[in-house]
């Protein structure tokens, strides 16, 4: 009579038989990541064409950013949580299907609105898909070196995607249409989709734990009211009633957020986490940054083809110093985080971005390349680099370390969320100074002064970091990051994954942190060795990530 083995070994053998390659998995998570990284890049050098096509007006045009960069805010943590409750195969598998469906829908739209309401289904299903693309990885991979190399390899697809966005984007509006930068990801989707049906094993986390789908509509009705509402003030000015009805109902909606936080049982955002000091320091600085920096890649776009007359692909070339220097300041903040402390990178780096920013607002509607957008863009994603891993990583040093996935999480939702606004805010202010005009000069001059108000921006969040900051200098002290913890704890992928897009779209506001929060968040609750040890693996495996996300911002 055979002997019966237990269900869970039954199970285990089983899934060591059907178990596809990890290289395989590897891959499908990495093509998820790319294409929800590209999605947000590879649009804003399509601007111009989409608004001369669709009649878009200069405001309602960055809708076509922040309609994807809002609802994959409000959505992701929320996600990430769907995946370890329901599976994180089942759950890539439903984000893909909505972001490419979503996709052929934009690239069909005959009207604004159409495009609008499609770019924010984009988002929901980068929001879905983006948490699991990392977890299914890191459940795939053996701890240790293989999953460092993995993680390694899924961060450097995402930062290849934000730096190729603007490139691919040119070429294929270009050669084709506009259009073409959302349709390309419809056959892409389909076979990720296919292969991973096919391949992907499933895995979900322990225990049931309840989805505060009332928290993610609240915040994202909430933040979506108040940038229309931000949005409307160049048309019908501060008092009108189509300004002051959505400001008031999107206050209404976020207060109404805060208290859901505070009374469920498993909030999207704890309170109590913003209650410590390196925390809420962390999350506003990073808001303020993201508010600032997100509106970059916006505007160098319109600059260089409305004004200087680039090409599509001229002007996706034009910016990929831009993108390269991203990635740099992303791997020197760690170094220099070891030497002078996570606090004081970061004010280097905030101050180094407005530097860029000040520079840039000097533009001239005859101006250069050299000093006209590429030194300037440099000196500004320089600093977004080096600005992004020292707060996520004092963040998740001052966390407890079960919460430290979370935290990281929380800070990716800020500095989207802050993106979003501030592009809302940039783009308000560069009309106001344009009006009507289509004229290379009155363009100019409003886009200086939205880059001369993003300056301010990042020089009040230098002074934020500077003050509130905490002083103890561990997170950027200690030695190479410990890696055997990578990927455990649920909460902290969880977290981790959800922060992915920035890359949303640094999402446009600066890095994604996804790395950081898998490798350092996940290894905080894995057992590092010590706050430093956090701070440098966030900072570390940030680097690939906040590539990733700042490249994305764009």
């Amino acid at each position: 009579m055979a002997t019966m083995l237990p269900a869970s070994e039954t199970t285990s053998r089983a899934s060591l038989r059907t178990a596809p390659p990890t290289w395989l998995v590897v891959a499908l998570a990495c093509a998820g990541q790319f294409l929800v990284v590209l999605d947000v890049s590879v649009v804003n050098v399509a601007l111009p064409s989409i608004r001369a096509d669709l009649g878009l007006s200069g405001p309602g045009l960055q809708w076509v950013v922040n309609a994807y960069a809002i609802a994959f805010a409000g959505f992701m943590l929320l996600g990430g949580r769907a995946g370890d409750l329901f599976g994180r195969k089942r759950m890539f598998l439903v984000g893909l299907s909505l972001f490419t469906v979503a996709s052929l829908g934009g690239g069909f739209a005959q009207e604004g609105w159409e495009l609008l309401a499609a770019r924010a289904a984009q988002g929901l299903g980068a929001a879905v898909l983006a948490p699991s693309t990392l977890t299914l990885l890191t459940s795939a991979v053996p701890e240790g070196a293989a999953r460092a190399r993995a993680i390694a390899t899924w961060t450097a697809v995402g930062a290849g995607g934000g730096a190729a966005g603007g490139l691919i984007g040119g070429l294929l509006v270009e050669g084709l249409s506009w259009r073409w930068v959302l349709l390309i990801n419809v056959p892409i989707g389909a076979v990720v989709l296919a292969a991973a049906l096919r391949w992907l094993p499933e895995s979900r986390a322990a225990g049931r734990r309840r989805l505060d789908l009332p928290g993610a509509v609240l915040v994202t009705s909430g933040l979506g009211a108040l940038a229309y509402g931000i949005s409307q003030t160049e048309a019908t000015g501060w008092t009108a009633s189509a300004t002051l009805v959505p400001l008031f109902a999107g206050l209404l909606l976020i207060g109404l957020f805060l208290l859901v936080e505070a009374r469920t049982t498993a909030p999207l955002m704890p309170l109590r986490l913003l209650a410590l000091r390196p925390v809420s320091s962390a999350n506003a600085a990073m808001f303020l940054s993201g508010s600032a920096m997100f509106c970059m890649w916006f505007f160098m776009t319109l600059y260089a083809q409305n004004v200087l007359g680039y090409s599509p692909l001229e002007a996706g070339l034009a910016l990929v110093p831009s993108s390269l220097a991203v990635v740099v300041g992303s791997k020197l903040a760690p170094r220099w985080m070891r030497r002078l402390g996570a606090r004081r990178v970061a004010v280097l780096g905030s101050l180094t971005g407005a530097a860029g920013f000040g520079w840039q607002s000097t533009m001239r509607a005859d101006g250069g390349y050299l000093t006209g957008i590429m030194l300037p863009g440099i000196l500004m994603m320089l600093g977004a680099g080096l600005t992004a891993t020292p707060l996520a990583a004092l963040a998740t040093s001052g966390a407890d370390p079960r919460d430290a996935g979370l935290v990281s999480g929380m800070i990716n939702t800020s500095r989207v969320m802050g993106g979003s606004l501030g592009l809302a805010v940039m783009s308000t202010i560069a009309a106001a100074r344009t009006g009507e005009s289509t004229g290379a000069v009155p363009l100019t001059e409003g886009y200086a002064l939205a880059f001369r108000a993003s300056a301010v921006v990042l020089l009040a969040g230098a002074a934020v970091m500077a003050v509130w900051l905490p002083g103890k200098e561990a997170a950027g002290t200690a030695g190479p990051p410990d890696t055997a913890g990578a990927g455990s704890g649920a909460e902290a992928r969880r977290s981790a994954g959800a922060g992915s897009a920035g890359d949303l779209a640094g999402a446009a506001g600066g890095g994604d942190l996804v790395g950081a929060g898998e490798e350092g968040g996940a290894r905080h609750a894995g057992g590092a060795r010590n706050a430093g040890g956090a701070g440098e693996g966030g900072g570390g495996a940030g680097e690939g990530g906040d590539a990733a996300g700042a490249g994305a911002a764009r």
